[in-house]
C-alpha cells in the first residue's frame, strides 16, 4: 500500500523531499542520505543544499547594495528597516537563486521554498545561520565540519581535526559517505596518523607529524640515508641494512619466452626479443645464439645467413635469385615481367606520330583550319599587287581546291599529318 502524504504544510514537505531523495517509506519527518552509490555525475544534496545558501547570502548582499547608497542617510535607515525583512526583497532574493540550468538548485528550492519562507518571517532572530537551520536541522542532508553520514558521527581522527589534518575524511559534513580518509602522500593509517610505505617520522609531536622520504628501494626506514633500511621494496633484498638489487636473470626468477632473453634491472627485469638468426637465445645480437634458424647457419659464434643464390634456386627461364635475410626470392629478369607465373618479355610500344592521338572530328577541323590559312595567303598577296579582281578569283578558287580536297583526300592528309 503506497503512503499517504502527512498533513500539515512543513511535515507534507519533508514527506515529499524524502521521496524526491529517494527514501525508504515511513522516514517523512527526517531525511536520511542518499544511497552510498548514489551517481558521481549528480552532486550530493548537501551540496546542493550549500550552493543554495550562498547563493541566498549572496542576494542578500545584492540587494542592499542595489536599492540603497544613495546619501540620504535617515531616509534609507527608515526605508531600509521596512525592506530588510519584506517580502518584497525576499522574492527578489529567490529569483536569482538558481541559475537556469541547475536543475538539483531549482528542484530543491520548489520542494524547500516553504521552509526558507518560514525562516525568513518568523526564525532569523533565533537562527541567523540559514545552512544551519535549513540544511542541517531542517532537512538533516548536512552534517557538522568533521563528522559524516546519518547520525554525523565523527571522522576517524575526531571532528576537530579530522584525518589528524593529513587526509580527506569521505562525506565529511554530509549524511553520506563512508568516513575513510584519503591521506596525502607520505601519511597512512586509519586517522593518517603514521608514515606510509617509503616514509619515515623526521618529526613528531603532539598535534603535527612530519614524515619524509625514504632512501629509493627502501619500503621502511629509520632516516634518509641508504644504510637506514628496515624493509625493501619488491625486486631488492636487505642486506646490512641496505637494499640490494635482486639480479632475477641469474637466480632464474625471471619470466620470459623461448625467443627472448632477459635483461636485468633496478628493482626488476625486462624479456626482450632474440635476434632473427637465433631460435632461443642468451642475449642480444646472432653471437648469443643457442641455435641458428632457418636460413642461417653456424659460422664459428655467430649465426650467419645463408646465400641460396649461389645455389640454383631458380628453376624457372628469365628468372634471377635475390637474397634476403635468412631467406631469397626468385624475380624476373630485367626486360622481363612475371604473367601468370611465367616471366615473359615486355613489349615495347613503336613511337607513333605527332598526331596518333587525335580523333576523327579534331582532324577535319585541323584540315579546314590549314586550308583556310592558304585562302588568307594567297588573298593577301593578291592584295599587295592591288590586283583586286585577281584575289577574289585566287580567294575562290582555293576555297573551291580546299573544299574539294577537304571531301575527296582526307586518307591522304590524315596520313601524312600521322606520319605514316
Amino acid at each position: 500500500m503506497a503512503p499517504r502524504a502527512p498533513r500539515g504544510l512543513a511535515p507534507a514537505l519533508l514527506w515529499g523531499l524524502s521521496l524526491f531523495l529517494g527514501l525508504p517509506g515511513p522516514v517523512w519527518v527526517q531525511l536520511s542520505p542518499p544511497p552510498k552509490s548514489s551517481s558521481p555525475t549528480e552532486p550530493h544534496p548537501c551540496h546542493t543544499c550549500r550552493g543554495l545558501v550562498d547563493s541566498f547570502n549572496k542576494g542578500l548582499e545584492r540587494t542592499i547594495r542595489d536599492n540603497f547608497g544613495g546619501g540620504n542617510t535617515a531616509w534609507e535607515e527608515e526605508k531600509l528597516s521596512k525592506y530588510k525583512d519584506s517580502e518584497t526583497r525576499l522574492v527578489e532574493v529567490l529569483e536569482g537563486v538558481c541559475s537556469k540550468s541547475d536543475f538539483e538548485c531549482h528542484r530543491l528550492l520548489e520542494l524547500s521554498e516553504e521552509l526558507v519562507e518560514s525562516w525568513w518571517f518568523h526564525k532569523q532572530q533565533e537562527a541567523p545561520d540559514l545552512f544551519q537551520w535549513l540544511c542541517s536541522d531542517s532537512l538533516k542532508l548536512c552534517c557538522p565540519s568533521g563528522t559524516f553520514g546519518p547520525s554525523c558521527l565523527p571522522c576517524p581522527g575526531g571532528a576537530e581535526r579530522p584525518c589528524g589534518g593529513y587526509g580527506q575524511c569521505e562525506g565529511e559534513g554530509t549524511r553520506g559517505g563512508s568516513g575513510h580518509c584519503d591521506c596525502q602522500a607520505g601519511y597512512g593509517g586509519e586517522a593518517c596518523g603514521q608514515c606510509g610505505l617509503g616514509y619515515f617520522e623526521a618529526e613528531r609531536n603532539a598535534s603535527h607529524l612530519v614524515c619524509s622520504a625514504c632512501f629509493g628501494p627502501c619500503a621502511r626506514c629509520s632516516g634518509p640515508e641508504e644504510s637506514n633500511c628496515l624493509q625493501c621494496k619488491k625486486g631488492w633484498a636487505l642486506h646490512h641494512l641496505k637494499c640490494v638489487d635482486i639480479d632475477e636473470c641469474g637466480t632464474e626468477r625471471a619470466s620470459c619466452g623461448a625467443d627472448q632473453f632477459c635483461v636485468n634491472t633496478e628493482g626488476s627485469y625486462e624479456c626482450r626479443d632474440c635476434a632473427k638468426a637465433c631460435l632461443g637465445c642468451m642475449g642480444a645480437g646472432p653471437g648469443r645464439c643457442k641455435k641458428c634458424s632457418p636460413g642461417y647457419q653456424q659460422v664459428g659464434s655467430k649465426c650467419l645467413d645463408v646465400d641460396e643464390c649461389e645455389m640454383a634456386v631458380c628453376p624457372g627461364e628469365n628468372e634471377q635469385c635475390e637474397n634476403t635475410e635468412g631467406s631469397y626470392r626468385c624475380v624476373c629478369a630485367e626486360g622481363y615481367k612475371q604473367i601468370e607465373g611465367i616471366c615473359v618479355k615486355e613489349q615495347i610500344p613503336e613511337s607513333a606520330g605527332f598526331f596518333s592521338e587525335m580523333t576523327e572530328d579534331e582532324l577535319v577541323v585541323l584540315q579546314q583550319m590549314f586550308f583556310g590559312v592558304i585562302i588568307c595567303a594567297l588573298a593577301t598577296l593578291a592584295a599587295k599587287g592591288d590586283l583586286v579582281f585577281t584575289a577574289i578569283f585566287i580567294g575562290a578558287v582555293a576555297a573551291m581546291t580546299g573544299y574539294w580536297l577537304s571531301e575527296r583526300s582526307d586518307r591522304v592528309l590524315e596520313g601524312f599529318i600521322k606520319g605514316r
